[in-house]
């Protein structure tokens, strides 16, 4: 009996050796690098996967006459940068070793855009329990088109970086059954792209709900600014866990060749929004040095009103103003970026608001205007530019309102305060279409105005094209109070 114990042993570690010796025997490719996907057009793109030491790979790929060969290093890996064009055909990519033949197919030049953040971001076409997304159901229904590309990343989290993906839904073509689960502000964003470029447009998809921001970050960058502690980490809940979601579900991506990126996340950090203003454009440096493209275009989403758990509008902890404004100030800190501004798009008590094209218009335009070349179309609201005392009131004016201002409703959600710092509600009108004056019988010598200065507020303050200003302050006290009359 002990001997026969013994064989059993040792034939079980000749089997395991021989495995191990095997290595990846055929070649292998990342989930995201597949038939039906999109390569981005007119670019450098990359091609990679992994093979055993040594082993000699010939690719062909349809647009090009010379095959390419490659050897897998001694890391077992392999990667080949191509030329593409701005062909509208579909191309093919065979990849030929010793023991493999893949062969893939129906494969798109256009362009292709990272879709990114918490819940948000993640919600789909068909909404969520009680919390619809408007237009959802004619977006649907017409969705057939062979000329957008959905990939979705499912959720993940990882201790370590991965290399490639575990869960995921492969490239699909846009149709009324791959549309629905997909994300809403991703789809229209993308549908509306392909529609005026007429080119193909691939999304790719990773998100989950609740996120941090710091889970989307790599330990090398958050370690320099945080301790990091994965000794207890439970990935069933990785959003809230620094860098796992990173490490599942965006480093399997790189460095599959992307246009630009969508982000819209923030909400489960908005209690701390000057953290935020570092940590976000830490994450947008390291991402791009990672994809080894550039400073790609990096459009988010400012988080939209809501009444959060505390509406004390002096303490940032508990007023989501503050993380607009420092959403607001990122834009100085991140090249070739834009903000989508939502003041005028939330819901009291729903955290995901309905409204999810007009969020998807907004990151639209700042694409079209800033990495597409449509100079005519317009892509900010006003934005707070300086203040005149005077009349006993206080005349603010904006930038990026090239032909004035304008409000559908009488405006409202301003405040303003003497040099007591004390705020009282405010009057305010639009003067010769380009300056806001904002006024208070009860402040005789004000100093400052606030507006939409609390975490539920309904925007009121346009620019002709109907995009909102932001809420913002003209003060940086950190000691104002709210008057109590």
């Amino acid at each position: 009996m002990k001997r026969k114990r013994n064989l059993v042993f040792y034939a079980l570690l000749m089997a395991s050796l021989l495995l191990a010796n095997i290595g990846y025997g055929k070649v292998k490719l990342p989930a995201i690098v597949s038939s039906n996907m999109v390569l981005q057009r007119d670019a450098t793109v990359n091609i990679w996967g992994w093979a055993d030491s040594g082993e000699e790979i010939d690719i062909s790929v349809s647009w090009l006459e010379e095959s390419i060969k490659i050897s897998a290093g001694k890391s077992e890996t392999w990667k080949i940068q191509v030329k593409t064009t701005n062909s509208l055909e579909p191309q093919t990519i065979r990849i030929k070793s010793r023991e493999s033949d893949i062969f893939l197919e129906n494969i798109l030049f256009g362009e292709v855009w990272l879709c990114s953040g918490q819940s948000n971001m993640e919600q789909p076409l068909s909404g969520y329990m009680g919390q619809p997304v408007l237009g959802a159901q004619q977006v649907i229904a017409t969705a057939n088109n062979e000329n957008i590309r959905l990939f979705t990343v499912e959720r993940q989290a990882s201790i370590t970086p991965k290399e490639d993906l575990e869960k995921y839904l492969g490239w699909q073509s846009a149709s009324h059954a791959t549309v629905k689960e997909f994300s809403a502000i991703a789809w229209f964003f993308g549908e509306q792209l392909q529609n005026i470029l007429d080119v193909p447009v691939g999304l790719i998809h990773t998100s989950w709900g609740g996120s941090l921001i710091e889970a989307w970050m790599s330990e090398e960058v958050l370690s320099q600014i945080q301790n990091i502690d994965l000794t207890e980490v439970d990935l069933n809940r990785g959003n809230r866990f620094p860098t796992v979601l990173f490490n599942g579900m965006i480093n399997p991506l790189i460095p599959y060749t992307i246009k630009g990126a969508l982000w819209y996340q923030g909400e489960s950090n908005v209690g701390n929004p000057e953290l935020y203003k570092i940590l976000f454009p830490a994450m947008v440096k390291d991402w791009r040095m990672r994809w080894e493209i550039g400073d790609f275009p990096f459009y988010y989403v400012q988080i939209a009103p809501f009444k959060y758990g505390g509406n004390n509008r002096f303490d940032a902890e508990n007023n989501a103003a503050f993380m607009r404004e420092a959403q607001m100030h990122c834009l100085d800190s991140i090249p070739n970026s834009g903000i989508a501004i939502t003041l005028d798009a939330g819901e009291e008590n729903i955290i995901h608001p309905a409204e999810k094209k007009i969020v998807a218009d907004r990151l639209l335009y700042n694409a079209l205007n800033q990495t597409y070349g449509y100079n005519s179309v317009d892509f900010s609201g006003p934005v707070y530019d300086s203040l005149q005392i005077q009349d006993e009131g206080i005349y603010l004016m904006f930038s990026q309102a090239e032909k004035g201002l304008y409000a559908p409703v009488k405006l409202g959600g301003f405040d303003i305060a003497g040099e007591d710092k004390v705020f009282f509600p405010a009057e305010a009108s639009i003067v010769q279409g380009r300056k806001v004056f904002v006024k208070s019988e009860q402040v005789k010598n004000p100093v400052a105005v606030r507006y939409g200065w609390r975490s539920w507020t309904v925007g009121t303050l346009y620019d002709t094209n109907l995009l909102p200003a932001s809420s913002f302050r003209t003060d940086n006290w950190v000691d104002a109070v709210e008057s109590n009359k």
